[in-house]
Parts: C-alpha cells; structure tokens; sequence
C-alpha cells in the first residue's frame, strides 16, 4: 500500500516557468552557473544561492534563512504563486529518443519509515542532517524525489486523457529536452489515482535517497516536539514524481582511476586474472555486452574482463560494480573507499566512450573500466533484501528540474 495526496504547489507563472525552473545546482560548472544567475533574474538558481554576488559567503542556518527569503520575494514579486486548490500533476519529459510522464504528488513519510518505500542506496548520516535543517529552515521541497512502481493501466489510462489537453506549461530548455505539466483537479480522477496507488504494495526509490531520508528525519524530529500533530499535516509527506517502471531509463556508471598503484600493465592484467578471463580486444573501443564482463581500457588496449564464475551471498555482490569493487579496485588498486578516495572519479554512461578514452591517452587517468548498466529486476531486489550497492552504481534518467512544483512543508 503506498499513500499519496495532492497538493497546493507553489509554481512559476505560465510565462516564467521556462525562466524559472534548473536542473540541480550541483549539476554546473562554476562558469556556467555563473552565466545563470549573471542573465536570468528568474532561474531558481538564485533562491538557492541568494548571495552568489556577496564576498562574506554565510554557511548553515544563516544561509538557509537567506534562502528562505529568497524564495519569499519570488513570491511577493510575482514570479511564483500558491495554487487555489490541492491537485496532482502530470509531467512529461521529452528527450531525442525517450518520453517519460508521471505524476507529481504528495508522499506519505510512513511509507518511507515502514519500509513501502524501497531504497538501494545508502544515505550519510552528515548529509541527512544537513538537509534536514536546510528543510525545516526553509519550510519547502523544491525537487520532487524520483520514485517509480509497477506499471498500471488506470493510472496510465487517466494520464493518457489529460495529456490530449493543452499543457499548463510547454517549453525546451537549451539541453534539447521538452518539459509539459498538466493540473489533475477533478476530485474523481484524484481519487481513482489514490485509490490505485493504495493497491501498489511497494514503490521504489530511483532518485532522491538523502531528500527522502532528511525528510523523514524532520518528520519524526517534528512528531516528537509535536506529539498531538496531525496525521494529514503536510511535514507528514514530501513531493515525489511517480513514474512507472517500464518508463525508467537506468544507465551505467563508468570508473577512471588515476594510478595503476605501481604494476606495469603486465603484472596488473596478470593480478586481474586472478578473477577474471580477460581478452585483449585492439584499439578500437570496447563496450561490455556478455554476462559478468566490463571492458577495461590500459596503455592504448581495450580488454575484455569476464568474472570467473562464482556464487555469491547477495543480489548486490552479483553486480559488476560489486566485483569490480572487491576484486580489483580494493584488492589489486588499493581503493577501499569509493566514496572519499581521490584517485577514483566516476562518469555517467551518457558521456561518450570516445572522450573517456581521451581523458586516459592525455595522462589525467590511467585506466578506464566499463561497466554496462543495472536491469531494473536487479535494482528490485536489492532493495526488497535491505542490501545497498556500491556508491554511483546507477545514473537514473529522467533528471528533474528543481522550482516547477514547490512543496510547502508548512
């Protein structure tokens, strides 16, 4: 059973929503935020960075509460209102090759905490904390987290009759992705959605897993100062964007590691037979295709790694990423914390094999390892055993947009 409700979205006003909504911060160059904030007075980007022209930069609460304010004067000034009515939201994204459409709405805390909600990915206790007092200072989800379930054909005959209709908003962003939002207001079809979701025994998280887990966090904080709240108060739930599974796109993560730990190429492939068959395969770029093989690309060769066959404890250490990580990034590289070591950096399966392959001839690296991506059913089950996988096993699409819908935590 999974909860969801509607509700009343603080939103850009239909000829500033392209103006206003961005891609997360974290996702630009400092030249190209910069550029942002320089020439559009109505991205979002200045809400979450209300003093990027400022010398004395505050951290923390202090700047949580600029943030704060920030979003404040968006409001005063007209630039993002509050809807009259509670309402879900259909959003579609249209890339070159890929349509993905869901439906925005309100989440249930307690699905998260009694496990309804899956995760595959373990969250830091720092980060939870930080984002937990950026929300209860703020009071606002501005970036719905990314949750997908299986398909259904109610939800998605319902979808179907709305998109017919004129979008409430229509726009490109410079990234050649299209972006339409659809109000549901009609309480029947609100309703027919709920009451299908109450019959989805488990949703997954597919992107978001700090914005849920702080969420969370302030919830039970809240209860405990509050405990006489209401089960329906709105810090009971956070913004999500559900969407089916059959519309998830997972791609892999690649891994460029900057050192070889002092082998020579032969005395590296000789350790990495250890574990695996490994095939020279030239000069020309190498992607994995067959079971349990990644490419590796080392002194201007592609090869073929195929794990040697073996049988594991859990669906997570079956994973490329999991062997990749024991058998020769830990044991051979000397790597044993991905998260934190330097000498490790991790690129996203959309960037072209082309420019991995330079970044190694340059120097920057010195080996480049390939992996393919994750099949959803693995993704499942790792979440339905309570198991985690290594750091940037996935890169999920669709990406959000932060400031289209805005949830009011108050």
């Amino acid at each position: 059973m999974a909860k969801i409700r509607p509700f009343r979205a603080i939103r850009p006003t239909r000829d500033k929503a392209n103006l206003v909504a961005s891609r997360s911060y974290l996702s630009y160059s400092d030249a190209s935020l910069k550029e942002k904030l320089d020439n559009n007075p109505y991205t979002f980007l200045h809400i979450i960075n209300p003093e990027y022209n400022s010398e004395n930069k505050k951290t923390g609460i202090d700047k949580f509460n600029l943030v704060k304010n920030k979003f404040s004067n968006f409001i005063k000034d007209g630039t993002l209102f509050e809807e009259e009515e509670n309402c879900l939201y259909i959003y579609q994204q249209t890339t070159q090759n890929t349509i993905f459409t869901g439906i925005i709405a309100a989440t249930s805390v307690d699905d998260y905490l009694n496990g309804n909600i899956k995760i595959h990915e373990q969250t830091i206790t720092k980060r939870e904390e930080m984002f937990k007092n950026y929300l209860k200072t703020t009071k606002f989800n501005a970036e719905p987290v990314l949750l997908t379930y299986k398909d259904n054909n109610t939800i998605k005959n319902i979808i179907s009759e709305y998109i017919k209709k004129r979008s409430e908003y229509e726009f490109t962003t410079t990234n050649k992705v299209g972006h339409k939002l659809w109000k549901i207001e009609s309480k029947e079809d609100t309703n027919r959605i709920i009451s299908e979701f109450k019959g989805i025994e488990n949703i997954y998280i597919a992107d978001g897993h700090h914005r849920s887990a702080s969420s969370s966090l302030l919830c039970k904080n809240i209860r405990k100062e509050n405990p006489n709240y209401q089960p329906e108060d709105s810090f009971n739930f956070f913004m999500s964007y559900l969407i089916p599974e059959s519309q998830l796109k997972i791609i892999n993560f690649n891994r460029l590691i900057k050192h070889t730990n002092g082998l020579t190429t032969n005395e590296l492939i000789c350790k990495i037979e250890e574990n695996y068959t490994v095939s020279e395969k030239g000069k020309d770029i190498y992607s994995p295709t067959f079971k349990d093989e990644i490419s590796m690309y080392l002194g201007l060769d592609w090869y073929s790694l195929i794990a040697h066959p073996k049988q594991y404890n859990s669906t997570s250490e079956s994973l490329d990423p999991s062997i990749l990580s024991k058998n020769i990034l830990s044991s051979i590289l000397g790597i044993t914390d991905e998260k934190t070591d330097e000498n490790i950096s991790f690129f996203d399966g959309t960037i072209p094999l082309k420019e991995i392959k330079n970044k190694v001839d340059s120097g920057e690296f010195s080996i480049a390892f390939i992996l393919k991506s994750i099949p959803i059913e693995s993704l499942k089950l790792v979440a339905d055993n309570n198991e985690i996988m290594p750091p940037k096993s996935t890169y999920i699409q669709p990406k959000l947009r932060s400031g289209l819908t805005i949830y009011n935590i108050n």
